[in-house]
């Protein structure tokens, strides 16, 4: 997904149009074409506004100023470890792809409204990889679960290849979301090789 970076220039959430140009026709009597509107800033009343981007924003995890990728990710440990006394690895099987289908929309969604193409304060796609990570590993140790933490930040951030080829060519809710999960592929490859090792 992004690098772990706050948005860059923004406005608050007032007004949801694009702004104009001005309003008079030009020489030809045509109106001129609309001028892209700045990125919006991703705050709290802009997550409050719509239940996607509650959602999309990791219930406000991603609106931290600082790493909200991490931050994320780390609403994805707490919300594990909160569900999985509850849940059967069948359940979470259906939680993640559901969680992974509806992330493309989800994501898509509040990106469009941001103005931005692959903003950092959304961070489903680190809360559904971080999920996958955490069943494929289970059981193990909270130490293991740190471990995965760090190794699944490691590719997030790094974006070694293939990831950052798929984070620069796929575009949209499906590329936000894409290149978290192969993030998950590598570090449970990285868990599986380390288990073997040893």
């Amino acid at each position: 997904m992004q690098t772990e970076s706050a948005l860059g220039p923004a406005d608050d959430f007032q007004g949801s149009r694009p702004a104009t140009g001005p309003s008079h026709g030009g020489p030809s009597g045509h109106t001129p074409n609309p001028r892209p509107s700045p990125p919006r800033r991703a705050t709290a009343r802009f997550m409050l506004s719509h239940p996607l981007h509650m959602i999309s924003l990791g219930f406000g995890s991603g609106l931290s100023p600082i790493m909200p990728g991490t931050m994320g990710t780390l609403f994805g440990w707490a919300s594990f470890a909160l569900l999985n006394r509850y849940l059967t690895v069948l359940d979470w099987g259906v939680l993640i792809a559901v969680g992974f289908v509806a992330g493309i929309s989800i994501s898509g969604f509040t990106a469009t409204r941001l103005g931005i193409e692959d903003p950092s304060p959304v961070v489903w796609d680190e809360v559904v990889a971080f999920w996958l990570v955490l069943v494929m590993v289970t059981p193990v140790s909270v130490t293991g679960q740190a471990w995965a933490f760090v190794v699944f930040r490691f590719f997030d951030m790094v974006k070694p290849p293939p990831i950052r080829y798929f984070d620069r060519r796929l575009k949209g809710g499906f590329g936000i979301m894409f290149d978290d999960l192969v993030a998950a592929f590598f570090t449970l490859l990285v868990i599986a090789l380390w288990r073997m090792a040893v």
